[in-house]
């Protein structure tokens, strides 16, 4: 669905939204980084990326999406940025379970002015999904993922969802999964195209379908 667009590459600043207190994201991918190094330390994780051309602009104390993870960096030698994780972050991603050597999708924070090609990120990640099926068809891969409830409540027919930091439209909804339709690019130039039946992926949920729920609830 979505084509998946190349950002021009910028200084990182912080997009501070009205009423939002952080970084903001498009979930449009930048790049991919490499896990350098990866160990438990001080009841956390401690993960080393080369971020590769990713890395221009960025200091410490700077936001980076990591998989759709927004994350701050720690400390920046050239193009190895060092993050440390505990908590909340371990229990609702995945990054207990990387490697070295394993890859994930980067994108730095968006400044405000600039153009918004996926959708609003805010980065924090809503809950853990699980890859179903991958068809592969001609021109593109039709990928079904299971969704946790607290993520598909907020999610709408041809409506957006963000996964490993990928900004994608649902190309169907179920009870208990989406669907999503995937084009060659964004295979090629994200992690979605190593993806296979099992894997778990973050998911963050549309964020004005979070928004006008909170709303509402707050209405009752």
């Amino acid at each position: 669905m979505k084509t998946l667009q190349t950002r021009e590459r910028q200084g990182v600043g912080s997009a501070k939204l009205p009423g939002h207190t952080g970084d903001m994201f498009t979930g449009i991918v930048e790049g991919l980084g490499r896990v350098t190094q990866h160990r438990e330390e001080h009841g956390g994780v401690r993960m080393e990326l080369d971020l590769g051309a990713v890395a221009e602009g960025v200091r410490t104390g700077d936001s980076v999406a990591v998989a759709g993870c927004c994350l701050t960096v720690e400390a920046i030698e050239g193009t190895r940025a060092t993050f440390f994780m505990m908590g909340e972050t371990l229990r609702l991603t995945r990054f207990a379970e990387v490697r070295a050597g394993d890859d994930l999708n980067l994108e730095r924070s968006m400044k405000l002015g600039d153009r918004l090609g996926g959708h609003l990120v805010s980065g924090h990640v809503d809950g853990l999904g699980k890859v179903r099926e991958v068809k592969r068809l001609a021109g593109e891969v039709r990928m079904t993922l299971d969704v946790p409830s607290s993520v598909l409540r907020f999610t709408i027919p041809k409506g957006s969802i963000t996964v490993e930091g990928v900004s994608l439209t649902l190309a169907a909804l179920g009870a208990a999964e989406v669907e999503l339709a995937l084009i060659p690019h964004t295979l090629a130039v994200t992690t979605l195209g190593k993806l296979s039946a099992g894997d778990a992926v973050h998911l963050e949920a549309d964020q004005i379908g979070k928004w006008m729920a909170r709303l509402v609830d707050a209405t009752r």
